[in-house]
């Protein structure tokens, strides 16, 4: 396969799975676009590897191949039928992405193959790390920055926001699929019952949780601003598009009277593109706009 059949096989996977990431990506220019929808598309291929199997067994198995297919790519020896594992040999040959990152996004993955019992907030922020901070790792070689070595924390910052927004979207979807990823504790302090949220029920309590969980987003979005701007060129703008987007979507949750039990959250085309020029005020002015 030749790099770019692969690159465009990645391209899809991000257009079809993620419309807020496939905006950002468009504001990369020549090799790093190309390396950063593969990242995407290497990554959606752990996920889909677990949340497709019909079983724990068989996701385990999935998700093995798809380790297998790293190894073979950091190796050098991408089997040639498989666009993310063309795609990633392409990519490490250009940039220098971390191996530890793609190993705790497997830790992450595997944790998927359980139903998650979450009974700490710290236990959720791991969970949050493992499966999204650890992709602006990944993200940061490519874009290349500027400054200090802490943006690789606020990279790590800005992709738990990310995950915490996704947890919040998509809790009634979840649920429906015997999941929850909100942490007892938390649904204790606040006296949230799990049979209510079956039933589409939006207590006073459940209320004051959500606004909980999404000003903990708000503030790991915040510390990923201040290492936005120190991205390299158009990526300080690709990403700063991203964030916002996720933090519109914790707006859509509070417009839609916290119904996030039978409604999913969600950006109209046209609200997404409003939001670039936000983001080139935020990278011009150093941080939030």
């Amino acid at each position: 396969m030749r790099i770019d059949e692969a690159v465009a096989a990645c391209t899809r996977v991000t257009k079809q799975h993620s419309s807020t990431f496939y905006l950002g990506s468009r504001l990369f220019r020549g090799a790093k676009r190309s390396a950063v929808t593969v990242v995407y598309a290497v990554c959606r291929a752990g996920d889909n590897a677990v949340d497709e199997a019909s079983d724990a067994r068989a996701g385990r198995a999935a998700l093995d191949a798809w380790w297998a297919g790293i190894e073979r790519a950091y190796a050098g020896r991408p089997l040639p039928e498989r666009p993310t594992e063309v795609g990633l040999a392409w990519v490490l040959e250009r940039f220098s992405l971390p191996y530890a990152a793609f190993a705790e996004l497997r830790l992450g993955l595997e944790s998927d193959l359980c139903v998650p019992d979450f009974q700490s907030d710290e236990e959720l922020m791991l969970y949050c790390r493992r499966v999204a901070g650890v992709v602006g790792w990944l993200i940061v070689p490519i874009a290349g920055y500027r400054g200090r070595p802490s943006l690789l924390g606020e990279a790590m910052a800005l992709g738990q926001a990310m995950q915490l927004t996704n947890v919040l979207r998509d809790v009634g979807e979840d649920l429906a699929m015997g999941r929850c990823y909100l942490p007892a504790t938390l649904r204790e302090h606040h006296g949230v019952e799990l049979d209510d949220l079956r039933k589409g029920v939006i207590t006073p309590g459940y209320v004051d949780l959500v606004e909980e969980l999404a000003e903990r987003a708000h503030a790991l979005y915040r510390e990923g601003w201040r290492g936005i701007p120190r991205l390299e060129g158009m990526a300080a703008a690709a990403v700063g598009v991203a964030a916002l987007n996720y933090e519109a979507i914790l707006r859509k949750v509070r417009q839609n009277r916290y119904d996030n039990l039978t409604r999913r959250a969600h950006l109209r085309p046209h609200e997404r593109l409003a939001l670039i020029p936000r983001a080139l005020v935020g990278v011009a002015l150093g941080g939030h706009s």
